[in-house]
C-alpha cells in the first residue's frame, strides 16, 4: 500500500496513535514494577490498583465520545485528552522522584496521575480512531485497509514503548522508575504537537473540507430525530454481538495478565540472563506487538485463502479458536512450571510460547470482533454497541486485576477462587486454562446458532 493510495491524513493519524500507545504502554510496563520494588505496596494491592486503572481506561472512552459527538468534536476532544494523559504521565514521574523520601506524597501523585491518564484517555482513545474513517467517501473501499495501517501504528507504538521505558526505567534501582515515566510523557507530549502541527493541513474530507470539528448546533425546533423499531432480524443481530461480548470479558481477563502476574512471573521466576545479559522483565510485554506485525499478514491470507475455497469459519468461530488458543497458552506454561519451587528460575522460552500464543489467540478474536460490531450493528446503534464492547474490555481489565491478586506468594495464606485454591504457580496457571478453554469450547458449541442470528453477515 503506498502513500498515495491512501489520504495523507491517515499516516498523521497514524503516527499521532503510535506515540500515544507509545505513551501508554510504556508506562504499563513498569507501572506495577514500580508499585511493588518503589512504593513497595504488596502483590495483591498493585493488582487490584492495576485492575481499577485499566478497566477505567476502557469505560470513559463512553463519556469521552459523548462529549466529541454532543459539544467539543474530535479534534478539540484529542488534544485536551493528551494534555491530561501527558499531565499524567509528568503526575507519575514526580511520584518516582519522592519515593524515597516522601511516600505519601509519591502515592497521592499516583492516583492523581492515574486519574488524569484515565480522564485523558476517554477523550482520545474513541476520538482519534473515528476520524479515521471520516477521511473517506462512505463507500470507499480501502477503509478496511486504512484502518489496518492505523492499527499497524497501534503495533508500532506498544513494540518499542517497553524497550525505551523498560530500559530507562526497569534497571533494578527503585529510584529509576521515573525516566520511564519521563520517557512516556514526552511521547505523549511529541503525538501532541505533531497532530497540533498537522491537523489543519491534512485532517479533511476528499473534497478538502475539515473534519473532527465541533458539531453545529440544530435550534430548528421541527427537526426531529427518526428512531425506527428495529426489525427481528436486527433483534438477533444486536443478540449476538451482546452474546460474544460476554465471552470477550472472559479472553481479556487472561490476555491482560501480561501487565501484572505475567509481569511478577517474568522478574522472579524467568530466567533473563541472555548472553550475560540480563533482560529487564518490562521487556517481554514486547513480544506481543511484535508477533502481532510478523503474523497478522499470515492470519489475513489465511482467513482469505480459506474465503476463497468455502471454508472460512464464522466470526464467533474464529473467535471460540481465539479463547483456544488462549487456553493452549497458558497450558503451555503450566507445564513448565509444574513441581517449580518458589525462587527457582525457569528458562524465558516458557513466557515467550505463552506470549506467541496468546497473540495468535488475539488476532482470532480482536479484528474479528471489531469487525463484526460493526456489520451487526444498525447505522443508527453502531457507537452504542460499540460502546458496549467497550464496557466489556473494561469489566474483564478490572477482572485481570482480581485473578492477578491470586498470584501465589509464600508468605500469605492460599488464595482460593469460586472454591479453587491456588496454592502454586501451576493451580494459578491452569485456572486460566480452564476459564479460557470452557468458554472456547461453549462458543464453539454456540457458534452455528449464533451464526444463523447473523442472517448472512458473517
Amino acid at each position: 500500500m503506498s502513500t498515495q493510495s491512501h489520504p495523507r491524513g491517515l499516516y498523521l493519524l497514524f503516527v499521532t496513535e503510535m506515540w500515544e500507545r507509545f505513551s501508554y504502554y510504556g508506562m504499563r510496563a513498569i507501572f506495577t514494577l514500580y508499585m511493588i520494588k518503589a512504593l513497595l505496596f504488596d502483590k495483591a494491592h498493585a493488582s487490584d490498583i492495576y485492575g481499577t486503572y485499566t478497566g477505567l481506561v476502557y469505560l470513559t472512552p463512553l463519556i469521552g465520545g459523548y462529549i466529541a459527538d454532543r459539544y467539543w468534536g474530535n479534534r478539540r476532544s484529542i488534544i485536551s485528552g493528551g494534555i491530561l494523559m501527558a499531565i499524567g504521565q509528568f503526575m507519575l514521574f514526580f511520584s518516582g522522584s519522592l519515593h524515597e523520601t516522601n511516600v505519601m506524597a509519591a502515592s497521592w501523585l499516583l492516583y492523581g496521575g492515574l486519574g488524569m491518564l484515565i480522564a485523558g484517555n476517554g477523550l482520545f482513545k474513541p476520538n482519534i480512531s473515528s476520524m479515521v474513517g471520516q477521511l473517506y467517501v462512505p463507500g470507499d473501499k480501502r477503509v478496511d485497509s486504512a484502518f489496518t495501517i492505523f492499527y499497524m501504528g497501534i503495533n508500532a507504538g506498544s513494540l518499542f514503548a517497553p524497550l525505551v521505558c523498560g530500559t530507562l526505567g526497569d534497571t533494578g534501582n527503585p529510584s529509576d522508575f521515573k525516566w520511564g515515566f519521563m520517557a512516556a510523557g514526552c511521547g505523549m507530549l511529541l503525538s501532541l504537537v505533531i497532530f497540533s502541527l498537522f491537523k489543519n493541513k491534512y485532517l479533511v474530507t476528499p473534497e478538502g473540507k475539515p473534519i473532527g470539528l465541533a458539531p453545529k448546533r440544530h435550534h430548528d425546533s421541527g427537526e426531529k430525530m427518526v428512531h425506527e423499531p428495529l426489525t427481528s432480524i436486527e433483534k438477533q443481530r444486536l443478540a449476538v454481538i451482546l452474546i460474544v461480548s460476554a465471552f470477550v470479558i472472559f479472553f481479556w481477563s487472561a490476555f491482560e495478565q501480561a501487565g501484572a502476574s505475567l509481569t511478577f512471573f517474568a522478574e522472579e521466576q524467568t530466567n533473563r540472563n541472555l548472553m550475560g545479559y540480563v533482560i529487564p522483565a518490562s521487556f517481554f510485554q514486547s513480544i506481543n506487538p511484535i508477533s502481532v506485525v510478523l503474523f497478522a499478514p499470515i492470519f489475513a491470507w489465511i482467513w482469505t485463502k480459506l474465503g476463497n475455497k468455502g471454508m472460512e469459519p464464522s466470526s464467533p468461530a474464529k473467535m471460540a479458536l481465539g479463547l483456544f488458543f488462549l487456553a493452549i497458552g497458558y497450558l503451555v506454561i503450566a507445564f513448565g512450571v509444574d513441581g517449580l519451587q518458589p525462587g527457582v528460575k525457569v528458562s524465558m522460552l516458557w513466557l515467550v510460547s505463552l506470549y506467541m500464543l496468546h497473540t495468535f489467540g488475539e488476532l482470532s478474536l480482536s479484528p474479528i470482533g471489531l469487525s463484526l460490531v460493526v456489520k451487526l450493528s444498525p447505522a443508527r446503534f453502531t457507537s452504542l454497541m460499540m460502546g458496549i464492547w467497550f464496557l466489556s474490555n473494561s469489566a474483564a481489565n478490572k477482572f485481570a486485576g482480581v485473578l492477578s491478586e491470586l498470584y501465589p506468594d509464600p508468605a500469605k495464606p492460599v488464595p482460593h477462587f469460586l472454591g479453587y485454591a491456588v496454592t502454586n504457580l501451576h493451580d494459578f496457571f491452569m485456572l486460566f486454562v480452564f476459564m479460557a478453554g470452557a468458554s472456547s469450547l461453549i462458543l464453539f458449541a454456540l457458534s452455528s446458532v449464533l451464526k444463523k442470528m447473523m442472517h448472512g453477515r458473517q
